[in-house]
C-alpha cells in the first residue's frame, strides 16, 4: 500500500512559498501569512483566538503557560499519547500524573481522572486519541468543579466534531494543534493554540515570543521562549488549510467503509465514527494478540502496528532519569501510578492501521481482506 502514502502538497503550496519569498519578509513578527493563518484557523473554530507558533509541542508548552501551575503542581493526563504532551509538563516543572484510560478507545477516563484530583492539581489535559472525540462534556465539568484549567490536545483531531456540537478544542480553556508532517494537513512543523480568554491568549502570545510586548518596545514582561512561526511555515499552513475539508472528507468516506467491511466480526472492537477525524483507524481486540497480528498484517503490506507506542508514558525511562543537570526535580521520590487499562492496552490490545485521505476502495478492501483472514 505505499501507493497510499502521499500528502496533498501541491501546487498550491508551492505559490505560497514564491509569494512569502518574493516578499522578501520570512519573519512573522512583520509579516502578513502568520496572522492571516491565526484568523483563519479562528473563524474556522470560531474561537476568539488562534496563536501560532513553531509545532504542536510547542502548542501544547504554551497551554501549560496558560494554566500557570507554580513549581511542583500537577497535571492530570492520559499515558497513551505522544510525549509531545508530557514534555511541556516537565518543562514547567510541573508533575504529570497519569491517569487510567477507556479500554474500548484508549481515551481519558473522567472517572479515573476524577479520582486524582488532589490539592496541588492545577489542570487536566485530555488528548482526542486518533481524532476520536474524548469526553470533554465531562471533563470540563470536573475542571469547573475544582478550579482547574482543561486542556484539549487535538494534535490528532483536526475538526472532531464534538457530540454536543462544536470541535474538539473548543470545550476546555485551550486547545491545541499540530501541522507536523504526518497530522491532517501540515507545513512541516507548526502549531496553533486556540482560547476564548483574553487573559490566556495574552499569556501565550508573550512566551511565545521572549516575553517581548512589542507595543512597549524592547521590553520583556516575562519569561518566554521563540516559539514563533515563520511566514513560510504559514504560508504553507494556509495553503493546506484550504484543503482541509476535502482530506477529512476523504478519510471519513473510507473509514466508514472499513467499519461496514468488518462488521460482525467476533472479537474485533471497531472505532465510532461519530466526530472522527480518522488520524489512524484504531481496532481493539479484547481477546489479546495485537502484536501478532499487527505482524501478520505487515507481511501482507498493510501499515498496522500494535500498541501505538513502546510502553505507556507512566513508565518512560524519562521519569526515572535527571531532568534538568543532575536533578530529578520535580520529580524527586516520583513514582507513576499503574494504569492498567492503558498498560494492557499497548501490550496486549491496540492495533492500528495507517490512514490518510489518498486511501481507495481498494485499500479498504486490502485492509479488510487481511483483518478477517487473522482475527476472523
Amino acid at each position: 500500500m505505499a501507493e497510499s502514502a502521499g500528502r496533498t502538497l501541491g501546487e498550491e503550496e508551492i505559490a505560497a512559498l514564491e509569494r512569502v519569498i518574493r516578499s522578501g519578509m520570512l519573519s512573522s513578527v512583520w509579516g502578513a501569512e502568520v496572522r492571516a493563518l491565526e484568523g483563519e484557523v479562528a473563524e474556522l473554530y470560531g474561537s476568539r483566538h488562534a496563536i501560532a507558533c513553531s509545532s504542536g509541542t510547542a502548542a501544547l508548552h504554551l497551554s501549560v503557560v496558560a494554566a500557570a501551575p507554580d513549581p511542583g503542581d500537577e497535571i492530570i493526563t492520559t499515558p497513551i499519547t505522544d510525549f509531545g504532551t508530557v514534555a511541556p509538563i516537565l518543562a514547567q516543572n510541573a508533575v504529570p500524573v497519569f491517569a487510567d484510560v477507556d479500554p474500548a478507545t484508549g481515551i481519558l477516563d473522567p472517572r479515573a481522572v476524577a479520582g486524582l484530583i488532589g490539592p496541588r492539581t492545577r489542570a487536566i489535559m485530555v488528548v482526542h486519541l486518533f481524532g476520536a472525540p474524548a469526553p470533554v462534556d465531562d471533563l470540563r465539568a470536573l475542571a469547573d468543579r475544582h478550579g482547574l484549567t482543561l486542556i484539549e490536545d487535538c494534535a490528532q483531531a483536526w475538526l472532531t466534531e464534538l457530540p454536543g456540537g462544536g470541535y474538539a478544542g473548543t470545550a476546555g480553556h485551550v486547545g491545541t494543534l499540530s501541522l507536523q508532517q504526518w497530522k491532517h494537513i501540515t507545513c512541516g512543523d507548526g502549531g496553533l493554540t486556540l482560547t476564548d480568554d483574553d487573559e490566556l491568549a495574552g499569556r501565550m502570545r508573550l512566551f511565545a515570543d521572549k516575553g517581548w510586548d512589542r507595543a512597549k518596545g524592547r521590553s520583556h514582561e516575562s519569561l518566554g521562549l521563540n516559539y514563533r512561526m515563520t511566514e513560510l511555515q504559514g504560508a504553507v499552513a494556509r495553503a493546506q488549510l484550504a484543503k482541509l475539508p476535502g482530506v477529512l472528507a476523504d478519510r471519513r468516506r473510507t473509514a466508514v467503509q472499513l467499519i461496514e467491511a468488518l462488521r460482525g466480526l467476533e472479537g474485533v472492537g471497531l472505532p465510532h465514527p461519530d466526530g472522527h477525524a480518522w488520524w489512524l483507524f484504531p481496532i481493539v481486540l479484547p481477546g489479546g494478540g495485537a502484536r501478532e497480528v499487527a505482524g501478520k498484517l505487515r507481511e501482507d503490506g498493510i501499515p498496522a502496528r500494535a500498541g501505538y507506542l513502546h510502553e505507556t508514558l507512566n513508565h518512560a525511562p524519562v521519569l526515572n532519569t535527571p531532568l534538568y543537570g543532575g536533578s530529578r526535580y520535580p520529580l524527586e521520590g516520583y513514582e507513576a501510578a499503574a494504569c492498567p487499562e492503558a498498560e494492557r492496552m499497548v501490550a496486549e490490545t491496540l492495533l492500528v492501521i495507517d490512514w490518510n485521505e489518498n486511501y481507495t476502495g481498494a485499500h479498504v478492501a486490502a485492509v479488510a481482506a487481511a483483518v478477517r483472514k487473522y482475527c476472523g
